[in-house]
């Protein structure tokens, strides 16, 4: 099996989800981009416990150029 190491940073764009055409720079190609966004919460933790809702967004293998595509995984996590 052939593999193309990309060095430097390229453009990405997120599809689907809640992040849905969210633009940013990836390095390496990584496989899996992990999102998350803040949850309220009822009261206020003593020690700065907080919450946070995650995303996976994977990496679609058919898009080759810039900008690379990684597509909201409803399964995950």
């Amino acid at each position: 099996m052939e593999t193309t190491e990309v060095t430097g940073w390229e453009t990405a764009v997120l599809a689907g989800g809640p992040a849905d055409g969210t633009r940013m720079k990836v390095s390496g190609r990584p496989r899996v981009i992990q999102v998350t966004c803040p949850c309220k919460v009822e009261a206020a933790s003593a020690d700065g416990v907080r919450a946070e809702a995650v995303y996976v967004y994977r990496r679609d293998y058919h898009v080759t150029s810039e900008p690379l595509r990684y597509g909201f995984d409803i399964a995950s996590p």
